[in-house]
């Protein structure tokens, strides 16, 4: 059982997305966990195929380290796994990675081997890999290690300092051969040429950050691990992704005046109503009808193919530095405004000082089709976001600004008008939205902001 979150210490499998003998690819979503507070997505690191599934869906709680699945590289391996069962004992559930060893042709049922015993307080567990033995690493990682000499990452005695002990592209470039941790013969255990691992991820730490540390002239502050994960990925998502972008400009005159409209008559209805509709609930509206119109934008790269999604989740960027979180509004498409704009005042509140804790937050670490960011508040006029996989587009806003532009009125006297302006600029994925594509989006959005009666249709 994978720990999806920092607080996380259990979980239950509501659904597995991935049957056994099935293949998945990396991004692909094995299974839905439920937790206490949200369920969360399982997504596969590397590509694989799901030989036996050891937890069900819909059994009692399950610890965080336990295994839940046994993966295999080549699909003639999942044979070997039919009658496959994980040997029950103390020490193993207790533990938070288990490593098991593939059977031989002779054997079917394969004993736990002995577990990784990681002191306290825990420094990096080396991720051991002899023997050709699957490690988890970033693509970076990879070339990196390619690229220095050192051959596969496979072969190395590498400390991963990412999440779940995943070896990260730091971790290669600070690899000293000479001084690399010792490998014990009690650590790991395999007999085939094949390697098996049981998919389970090391429970994030719970205990708070150490104090910064103050050297000559600099200070280093330690890192939640929500915000390293969150670095690794748009680290890995800059180099995989083809990124370009489009700017336009939008006049915001129609919107705000539909925006003081809407919130008058709620409040006329709804004298309880302390909330109201903002400019971002509208754009964010407005984005989600633009995909109605142009659908090839709310789509995902899946190697081999491209998916293109019914419904238009959008992840919405909220909080800054180590804070910064990105929840999920599902299906704004088909919701009403008021509705939007309800699901987005819960997301904030854990950086309004609401909520302390940001998995109590619906849709939290979740990823939806399309992201947004507002800049604005900062006085930023644009910005070019990255790209969160398996995204094929995010969506910047600048700061909202009275602006001297072309007077459009044919029966003004006045050359120039004051009009309130916004600038937009739409990062793609060019394997999934082209240029084309990505100025017909832009387009529809334009239309929708600047004729937002269009809003309510």
């Amino acid at each position: 059982m994978p720990s999806l979150s920092p607080t996380m210490e259990s979980g239950t499998i509501s659904a597995w997305n991935v049957d056994e003998g099935s293949a998945y690819a990396a991004g692909d979503s094995i299974c839905s966990i439920e937790t206490d507070k949200a369920t969360i997505d399982f997504e596969a690191q590397d590509d694989g195929i799901i030989a036996k599934i050891i937890a069900q869906a819909g059994s009692d709680d399950i610890p965080c380290g336990t295994p839940i699945m046994v993966t295999v590289e080549e699909e003639g391996d999942v044979a070997a796994f039919k009658d496959f069962v994980v040997e029950s004992s103390s020490a193993a559930a207790a533990e938070p990675a288990v490593i098991v060893e593939e059977p031989t042709p002779t054997q079917i049922e394969v004993p736990v081997a002995d577990t990784i015993t990681t002191p306290s307080p825990p420094p990096p567990t080396p991720l051991l890999a002899s023997s050709g033995e699957r490690v988890f690493a970033s693509p970076r990682a990879h070339t990196l290690a390619k690229e220095k000499g050192y051959g596969e990452i496979s072969a190395l005695r590498i400390v991963g300092t990412g999440p779940g002990g995943r070896i990260i592209a730091e971790d290669v470039l600070n690899y000293d051969p000479s001084s690399a941790p010792a490998i014990t013969t009690e650590s790991v255990s395999t007999t085939a040429a094949s390697t098996t691992q049981a998919a389970v991820a090391t429970p994030a730490a719970a205990a708070p950050l150490p104090e910064p540390v103050v050297g000559a002239g600099f200070t280093d502050y330690s890192l939640p691990a929500s915000a390293l994960e969150l670095a690794s990925r748009l680290h890995t998502s800059k180099q995989n992704v083809p990124h370009y972008y489009l700017t336009i400009d939008l006049t915001l005159d129609s919107l705000m005046d539909l925006r003081t409209n809407l919130n008058s008559t709620m409040k006329l209805d709804d004298e309880d109503n302390s909330g109201g509709i903002t400019v971002n609930d509208l754009l964010m509206k407005a984005a989600a009808a633009a995909m109605k119109t142009v659908p090839a934008a709310n789509a995902s790269w899946m190697d081999s193919f491209v998916r293109v999604y019914d419904s238009v989740d959008i992840n919405v960027v909220v909080g800054n530095g180590s804070s910064l979180y990105a929840p999920v509004i599902r299906d704004v498409g088909r919701k009403g405004l008021k509705a939007v704009a309800d699901d987005v005042a819960t997301a904030t509140s854990v950086v309004d000082g609401e909520g302390s804790d940001p998995t109590s937050v619906p849709g939290f670490g979740d990823v939806g089709t399309f992201t947004m960011v507002n800049l604005g508040m900062f006085g930023v006029k644009s910005c070019a976001p990255i790209i969160r996989e398996p995204q094929a587009c995010a969506l910047a806003l600048g700061v909202i600004e009275n602006r001297i532009v072309p007077n459009d009125d044919a029966e003004s006297e006045e050359i120039y008008k004051e009009s309130v302006m916004m600038t937009a600029t739409l990062s793609c994925d060019h394997r999934v939205v082209d240029g084309a594509v990505g100025a017909q989006w832009l387009s529809a959005f334009k239309n929708h902001v600047e004729n937002p009666v269009t809003l309510l249709l």
